[in-house]
């Protein structure tokens, strides 16, 4: 009888460890697609060219579990393979709007040359408890910069090309916010104690030197704040932005929520649209049939982004559609039968989230289609019974004016080094990129984007504001009780 290899040993350990439930095999071709390139606007962190990270094909030889200091936790790390008979993976992120279908996507078809690798939480049992994506690039450390100095940066990498580029792991979503994995708020308190004992481990030994928790939403500093206890420093990304539309129908909305001065703009803008042809919307989860008509709506605004991050590809908003009907809502726009503007979301719950928008730059100026969708948006949203509307990062000027919210989402940052992190630490707040954009500070809620670890901060924050502040907001619309 032949022995088995220690490679053969290893994997049907692994296998063993994630609990095989007698589930399909696994075929890859299932899930290929074709990725074309392309940047679409999404701000915090850049993407560095020329990214050496491993392909997700390879097995490296560091995956060996590593048990979490104080707990009883171990943390595995695993390739999408691996999760193939994974019982938990099925249901994982199931309570958000992005559910695991969502992240086989965004590996399928953004980025093939980053490497995908997942964590697998697991109690001393051996039973999982929690699994959280993560990413391995090259990231532009001085992609935050202020755009002043940007001739600085060049002038160096003309000489020295991967000046202030660092091999980065990201934990979280390659496109949108991150959140923890796990039922109730108390398995998720776990998992992050089990990932801050041993991500630098992982990391050191992936040669990864630089570790990144990428845009984890507010609600999560209270329950991440054992990153900071070890060694993490958590500055703001470009924020989301949040709007209640719980009103009547979109005019309600104008009349309760904006200023008269933003009404008549509105209702001028509307009439001037209008007063053309005829603007007609369609709504579908499925875009696979308009691909080729939509997708250079999409590139155009990406064109006129100064912030970019991940590359969408046609496949992206294909499997979109194929892969989450029930959440996935694509809006077309047609001008003489011509798509002039596209919106793609995501609803769950009470939302609706847009993510990601095109428009027809030889006529969106002249017929103000940015407000144009906008209302239509909305007025859909309201019509199918959604409270809230939440957008994504930049285009904060017109944001503020319809009065939205910001909602801050952060990045915990740690250098592998200890040595080296604790001057990063020094610097990291000079380099986080809202600092330099001047609509932001116009938010009443502008100061929420550095808050506290304590999960009293928003109280704290809004007494703090004085009387004479929130007199201010309710002349500006800001104070309806919607909102």
């Amino acid at each position: 009888m032949s022995k088995r290899s220690p490679e053969s040993r290893q994997r049907a350990t692994r296998e063993r460890e994630i609990g095989d439930d007698g589930a399909t095999t696994w075929n890859a071709d299932m899930f290929a697609v074709p990725c074309l390139p392309l940047l679409t606007p999404h701000p915090p962190w850049h993407v560095g060219e020329g990214s050496k990270a491993p392909r997700s094909g390879a097995t490296p030889s560091w995956r060996e579990s590593r048990l979490a200091p104080g707990q009883g936790s171990r943390v595995n790390v695993l390739s999408r393979h691996e999760l193939q008979n994974c019982r938990h993976w099925q249901r994982a992120f199931a309570s958000q709007h992005k559910d695991r279908r969502y992240y086989e996507i965004v590996e399928d078809t953004i980025h093939p040359e980053f490497d995908y690798w997942y964590f697998a939480i697991q109690n001393h049992e051996g039973e999982i408890q929690a699994i959280q994506p993560f990413f391995i690039l090259d990231q532009d450390i001085l992609a935050g910069i202020h755009s002043d100095l940007g001739w600085l940066t060049a002038a160096i990498r003309r000489r020295w090309p991967r000046f202030m580029f660092m091999k980065t792991m990201m934990v979280g979503c390659v496109a949108g916010e991150a959140h923890l994995d796990g039922g109730d708020e108390s398995t998720r308190a776990a998992t992050a104690r089990s990932l801050a004992g041993a991500i630098v481990e992982h990391a050191r030994a992936l040669g990864a030197r630089l570790i990144v928790l990428k845009e984890f939403p507010d609600e999560y500093r209270d329950t991440l704040s054992c990153f900071s206890c070890s060694g993490f420093t958590r500055i703001p990304s470009m924020p989301h932005t949040r709007l209640n539309i719980a009103y009547a129908d979109f005019d309600d909305y104008m009349q309760s929520a904006l200023n008269s001065a933003t009404r008549r703009k509105l209702r001028k803008k509307f009439r001037a649209t209008e007063c053309d042809a005829p603007i007609e919307l369609s709504v579908t989860h499925d875009v696979t049939s308009i691909i080729d008509e939509v997708y250079p709506l999409y590139l155009q605004v990406y064109e006129r982004s100064k912030l970019r991050f991940e590359s969408l590809t046609k496949g992206y908003f294909c499997r979109l559609g194929a892969a989450m009907p029930d959440k996935a809502r694509f809006f077309v726009w047609r001008r003489h039968t011509k798509a002039v503007a596209f919106g793609a979301c995501i609803v769950h719950g009470d939302t609706m989230f847009a993510e990601y928008l095109g428009l027809d730059y030889n006529v969106a100026l002249q017929l103000h289609l940015y407000h144009y969708v906008f209302r239509d948006l909305v007025r859909w949203a309201i019509a199918n019974g959604y409270r809230w509307f939440q957008s994504s990062g930049l285009n904060y000027d017109p944001k503020l004016h319809l009065r939205h919210r910001l909602k801050p989402v952060d990045l915990y940052v740690r250098h592998a080094s200890s040595l080296i992190n604790m001057f990063m630490r020094l610097a990291l707040p000079l380099l986080e990129p809202t600092r330099h954009d001047v609509t932001l500070k116009k938010f009443p809620n502008y100061c929420d984007l550095w808050g506290s670890d304590s999960g009293a901060w928003t109280s704290s924050n809004r007494a703090a504001r004085s009387s004479s502040m929130a007199t201010a907001d309710l002349r500006k619309g800001w104070g309806a009780s919607g909102n």
